[in-house]
């Protein structure tokens, strides 16, 4: 550790959380965070923005996550804790930066937790079209609560086999896939002709690849579960490594292998119709080639799929709030463990989206998602931003850093800055940046006054 700066609390009472992860568990945790709502639903908004040309829009995403992801592995292994990107931001650039990252982090997985049962929500309404989605929304929250408030251990091993459900799942689209296009099975030949037919491979123009990152990297959002699980993994500084090369090369294999599958199967402008969200355009593959069996079954791996993101990001969410109550910048209880290591109340603090995505649900059922979708992309983004930075200091403060190293967060950060700005001329993200500077605004503000409340006091503890 760095002799210049001093470890903030959160590093120092880690122990305080049970190290009972593996490291098979924390690579499907991690895949489990990432494999979600933004490949299942979100994807066909970057289909509707950019046609064939989404593929191209995936691998953008993928060399950027994959910048991330080493970027905050070589930290992760530094300092294995709850707090994650939290505290590096803390201890290496400023504790403004560490503030507002986590609670930024924190308030915006809350909204994507929301948004995740949202999605569950206009799944299930696919089966039972006549049902109110707030319905839906309570019955899998009280159920993933329930989950997540056992020890840590019941829920690696709960998450490991959800995670897998999906894995299967994508692994047999892409396969079945397959088939469908090169004629292997009873039915004709579908080739590759949907790749350029309807305005051909880039339909948009190369602006419509660069659009649809908006929605893509969305999908690429969670990856960085795999450092916050640090703080409870066996062996860290083995276990991490290998968690983090092994997500990183499924999620990557997984994302283009369905993408490219969907895109040719199907003709781009019938996957999404529309900027209203209605179905998982992967039921809407089987769907529109006349499979309907095929289509309800992919429509349980995808509330599954949601599922598992929804109790990936609970766990998220209740370890960056109980690192924010152990630094002193939330109500102290917030930093408690139950008899079985888990942070409960901050757990239960964390259930605030799903409040929010049941009252969205009433005010604008046909929009919840999309409007959703967009505040909790603010967050990641700047996570995202804040880990980018933070590694750059975290070079610059140890006698062994390559330029090459601190070279690509630099690039990484400019990616993201330049994402963010683009939400602006992407239909219905405007809400990304105008929630995301009021937020950032307010937090500020709140900063300052924590700060100066503690400020006679030294360090908040």
């Amino acid at each position: 550790m760095s002799n210049l700066v001093r470890a903030p609390i959160a590093i120092e009472e880690g122990e305080k959380l049970t190290r009972q992860l593996s490291a098979p568990q924390l690579a499907m945790i991690a895949i489990g965070g990432a494999i979600g709502t933004g490949l299942f639903l979100g994807s066909s908004l970057a289909v509707h923005t950019a046609g064939p040309g989404v593929i191209l829009t995936y691998l953008i995403g993928a060399a950027i996550a994959l910048l991330l992801i080493r970027a905050l592995g070589e930290m992760a292994v530094a300092h294995p804790t709850a707090g994650s990107f939290g505290v590096y931001a803390e201890l290496y650039v400023n504790k403004w930066a560490g503030f507002t990252v986590r609670y930024t982090y924190w308030a915006g997985q809350c909204v994507a937790i929301g948004g995740e049962a949202t999605a569950i929500a206009i799944y299930c309404q696919w089966w039972f079209p006549h049902t109110p989605q707030w319905l839906w929304i309570l019955a899998f929250t009280v159920a993933l609560l329930f989950v997540n408030a056992r020890s840590v251990g019941s829920f690696g091993s709960f998450e490991y086999w959800f995670a897998m459900i999906k894995v299967v799942a994508i692994v047999l689209f892409i396969l079945i896939g397959g088939a469908l296009i090169l004629g292997i099975t009873p039915r004709p030949a579908i080739g590759f002709s949907n790749l350029t037919s309807h305005g051909g491979f880039l339909p948009a123009g190369f602006a419509g690849v660069w659009m649809a990152i908006v929605f893509v990297v969305f999908s690429y959002i969670g990856t960085e579960v795999v450092a916050v699980t640090a703080g409870e993994a066996k062996n860290p500084e083995v276990a991490l490594p290998r968690a983090v090369r092994t997500m990183a090369a499924r999620l990557i294999v997984f994302y283009l292998g369905a993408i490219f599958v969907l895109v040719v199967i199907v003709p781009w402008n019938q996957i999404q119709p529309g900027a209203a969200v209605t179905a998982s355009p992967f039921v809407r593959v089987f769907e529109l080639i006349g499979i309907p069996a095929a289509a309800h079954i992919v429509n349980f791996v995808v509330i599954t799929a949601a599922a598992s993101s929804m109790n990936c990001n609970l766990y998220l969410v209740s370890r960056m709030m109980f690192s924010l109550a152990r630094s002193g910048y939330a109500p102290a209880p917030w930093g408690r463990v139950s008899s079985r290591g888990t942070p409960v109340p901050a757990l239960l603090v964390s259930a605030a989206g799903l409040a929010l995505a049941i009252l969205t649900s009433f005010l604008a059922p046909q929009s919840a998602f999309v409007y959703l979708f967009g505040i909790s992309l603010f967050a990641g983004l700047y996570a995202w931003l804040v880990i980018f930075v933070t590694h750059i200091f975290f070079r610059r403060s140890k006698p062994e850093w390559r330029p090459v190293r601190m070279l690509s967060s630099v690039v990484g950060a400019l990616a993201i800055v330049a994402i963010l700005l683009t939400t602006w001329w992407v239909e219905g993200m405007r809400i990304t940046l105008i929630a995301g500077i009021s937020w950032m605004a307010i937090l500020s503000t709140a900063y300052l006054v924590v700060n100066r409340l503690h400020g006679s006091k030294g360090r908040p503890r």
